[in-house]
């Protein structure tokens, strides 16, 4: 059965408590079409574990306590490890600029940092996934 929908996994691995901007973002997404799944304080592998089960087009990685980097080559290694390279991987929050070559490296096709508007990352999933069913709501 093919999906019709974009479907977005968006997590906060670790203990990073500050969600705010994740759970907005994941309203946003869902009004402009797109099916979300979101998850809380999972550890890499599980991240992985949930977007396979899911067979998301999207996972989308939210930091904001520092501790992205280690989680993000792990999360790559997985990636590849489960033959999900073709998934769209997505970070926001966070993020200092010296970062932002490494994460490219680890496949990170866009970082959105603090005050992206949510419409900006609507139109990239839109642009970067085609072919699904979306209802941009102009978010």
């Amino acid at each position: 059965m093919a999906k019709d929908r974009i479907k977005v996994l968006l997590a906060k691995p670790t203990l990073d408590c500050h969600d705010r901007g994740v759970r907005y973002l994941m309203r946003v997404l869902r009004d402009a079409g797109m099916e979300v799944v979101f998850t809380n304080f999972l550890l890499p592998q599980e991240v992985i574990g949930v977007a396979l089960q899911e067979d998301v087009d999207v996972v989308g990685i939210s930091s904001s306590s520092g501790g992205h980097m280690p989680v993000l080559e792990e999360l790559r290694a997985l990636l590849d490890a489960h033959e999900m390279g073709h998934t769209l991987l997505l970070v926001g929050g966070v993020i200092p600029e010296d970062d932002l070559p490494r994460l490219e490296t680890l496949g990170a096709r866009r970082v959105f940092g603090p005050g992206a508007p949510a419409a900006d990352v609507v139109a990239f999933i839109e642009s970067e996934v085609g072919g699904k069913e979306t209802r941009h709501a102009g978010a």
